[in-house]
């Protein structure tokens, strides 16, 4: 199997990596191909990824490469976590918000509507290159964020695509944790579109067949649950379900907006991390994941990217929690839309499970979320200011055509370099 990694100079890579290592009967890699524009952190991340494969007795060929075409020629899968613009533009999605009264996020509001203009247009770039020169059923596994958004861009031009968040396994372990079991035994009733997710049961099977902790769960550790969701103990009971922490920016969003003016932004915490990595990359000595990668997010990533990949690859036809087309799940959203829910993964495509109906107030919110989707995907692929306005007034966190029109000059101006419309 050839694999290969678009973005692969990023810090996090060695955490992909140590997955690679670790289940390499599952996902049996021969070639491993890390493609960056910026070869300095290509050496580095290379350097460390070889020598991680070494130390875990793992033979596979790792090429670190600037070049697309040579990276994803005869590929059998090629996975793309990308940033355009780096963390000074991480930086600018956090902060332009603010002069606004929004919360500023990279992948939510204002600030990932604008991750989204810059990254649609790189990774169809990409994708036309895999199209072109891979193996002619290669799967595309899109981890760039935002990933409901960006996946939909892939399948809407043909291509064999799938998205990957890492939120629903970090539940399955947390729950898994909780009740004292493997994680293996969890199976969860995960719904919504990428970054607004509820969890709405957690199935464990054991001796006595299968039935569902989640009621458990919440009466025996609600307060943990609030507080690692940030989010209070009362709304899970209301809702009986266990939001995303990505739900605090909607179900809190003032209490974030005032945290948020008030701290440094993520990206220059993230910034600081990865220095450190950098520094630890470049020692010759270091050749397993180190601790401080754990700073750098992405929890179990590298779990969730090996599961999809082996039954991409191999046909399992497992369940695993995925972003894929609609097909009719949410017979309230368009078919061609992108959901996030446990799907059965073969090596033919993928099926949503079926799915119980939403109330109104999720429901709803799904809703509003999906048709700003829509409007963000348009204007990243055609560009010009009135799309843009369109799907910034289109957002539930902004709603004021005032402020849609101002934070649209505002994200103009922040990335006019990378908007090609725009300059």
């Amino acid at each position: 199997m050839k694999l290969a990694v678009v973005g692969g100079g990023s810090t996090y890579t060695p955490e992909l990596i140590d997955g690679f290592a670790r289940m390499r009967d599952l996902l049996p890699i021969e070639e491993l191909w890390l493609v960056d524009t910026d070869p300095e952190r290509l050496r580095l991340v290379g350097g460390m990824s070889e020598r991680m494969f070494r130390a875990a007795g793992h033979t596979g060929r790792i090429v670190p490469t600037g070049d697309l075409v040579a990276g994803v020629s005869d590929a059998d899968a090629v996975l793309i976590q990308l940033r355009v613009g780096g963390q000074a533009a991480r930086h600018g999605d956090e902060t332009f918000p603010h002069e606004c009264g929004c919360i500023g996020q990279e992948t939510t509001g204002p600030g990932g509507f604008a991750k989204a203009l810059r990254t649609v247009p790189v990774v169809l770039r990409v994708a036309e290159a895999v199209r072109a020169h891979a193996k002619p059923d290669a799967w595309i596994v899109d981890f760039t964020n935002p990933v409901g958004i960006v996946t939909r861009a892939l399948l809407q031009e043909g291509h064999r695509a799938v998205g990957l968040c890492n939120v629903a396994i970090g539940f399955q372990r947390r729950f898994a944790s909780l009740l004292g079991v493997d994680h293996t035994a969890i199976s969860l009733g995960h719904v919504g579109l990428n970054h607004l997710t509820w969890e709405r049961a957690a199935y464990v099977t054991d001796e006595n067949g299968t039935h569902d902790a989640l009621p458990g769960l919440i009466g025996d550790h609600l307060g943990t649950l609030a507080e690692e969701i940030e989010l209070p103990a009362s709304l899970i009971t209301l809702l009986d379900s266990v939001p995303s922490y990505y739900l605090r920016y909607y179900y809190a969003h003032d209490e974030v907006l005032r945290e948020q003016l008030g701290s440094p932004t993520r990206a220059e915490a993230v910034l600081e991390v990865e220095r450190a990595l950098l520094d630890l990359y470049a020692d010759p000595a270091v050749d397993t994941k180190p601790d401080a990668l754990a700073k750098r997010g992405g929890a179990f990533y590298s779990e969730a990217a090996v599961d999809l990949l082996a039954s991409l690859t191999s046909d399992r036809r497992d369940t695993q929690i995925v972003n894929l087309r609609n097909n009719g799940a949410l017979p309230f959203l368009p078919d061609d839309h992108v959901i996030e829910v446990p799907a059965v993964v073969g090596a033919d495509g993928l099926t949503a499970l079926p799915i119980e109906p939403l109330p109104a107030d999720i429901a709803g919110l799904v809703v509003h979320v999906a048709g700003y989707e829509r409007l963000a995907l348009d204007a990243a692929v055609h560009g010009g200011r009135d799309r843009v306005v369109r799907a910034m007034l289109a957002h539930p966190l902004v709603g004021q055509y005032d402020k849609a029109e101002k934070l649209t000059d505002l994200l103009i101006d922040r990335n006019r370099e990378h908007l090609a419309w725009a300059r």
